[in-house]
């Protein structure tokens, strides 16, 4: 049976990032004991589950950063052969009730956003599941820059909220933060405030990072992503 691996401080964690890079799915699953499914179409977050059992991330689903203790949240990130990610990133369910005096200081986004240890993962469908490989970890905190753009995106998105314009809200809004609806199907509901300050009911949304802005954090890494 495999020791488990709790990181008591940010070196330690950044180290066994570090160690696991250029490993495959397959080695890593065999060293915990995780059996490899064929394909992620039934277990849409296993490889995301995988790294965070061998890092030691301890949130499991709780609305706290994964690694509570060190105020460090992990992200896998899937690329694609160039090195660039292959889909958004969630962040966090977007509240569509009960926002007055909500502000970006004390945000759920910003909280999870503060600092983020990014795990590149090989997503190409091609590569088989077992074969994918692990990238270069990357401890990340936005720059002003970011941070200010990150705001700007958030304020904006939560101001349709509250105006009762959450339906007209699509993933186009927002320079680095989108919201989308996230749900399994289309048949999950929850209320929100309509046009004429009504409540309604609509698919739950869900703050995602686009693509562009994951882009940028894994290009300013000095190492390659995926160790060849």
């Amino acid at each position: 049976m495999t020791t488990i691996f709790f990181p008591t401080n940010k070196q330690q964690l950044l180290n066994r990032a570090q160690l696991v890079a250029g490993y495959t799915f397959g080695e890593i699953a065999h060293y915990l004991d995780i059996p490899v499914p064929n394909n992620l179409n039934k277990q849409k977050g296993w490889a995301g589950n995988l790294i965070e059992t061998f890092l030691g991330a301890n949130a499991g689903s709780k609305a706290e950063r994964d690694f509570a203790n060190l105020g460090i949240e992990l992200k896998t990130i899937p690329i694609d052969k160039q090195g660039k990610p292959l889909e958004t990133t969630f962040v966090s369910v977007a509240p569509l009730m009960a926002n007055h005096g909500v502000i970006w200081e004390t945000s759920h986004v910003k909280y999870k956003l503060s600092k983020v240890l990014w795990i590149p993962i090989e997503g190409e469908r091609t590569i088989p599941l077992a074969d994918r490989k692990v990238g270069y970890p990357i401890l990340w905190t936005p720059t002003n820059e970011q941070e200010q753009q990150l705001k700007q995106d958030w304020q904006e998105l939560m101001d349709m909220i509250a105006l009762g314009q959450v339906e007209k809200i699509t993933a186009r809004y927002g320079t680095y933060l989108q919201i989308r609806p996230k749900a399994a199907n289309g048949k999950a509901l929850t209320e929100a405030i309509g046009e004429n300050g009504q409540i309604i009911l609509t698919r739950p949304r869900g703050f995602y990072l686009k693509k562009s802005f994951t882009l940028q954090i894994l290009q300013n890494s000095t190492h390659s992503v995926i160790q060849k």
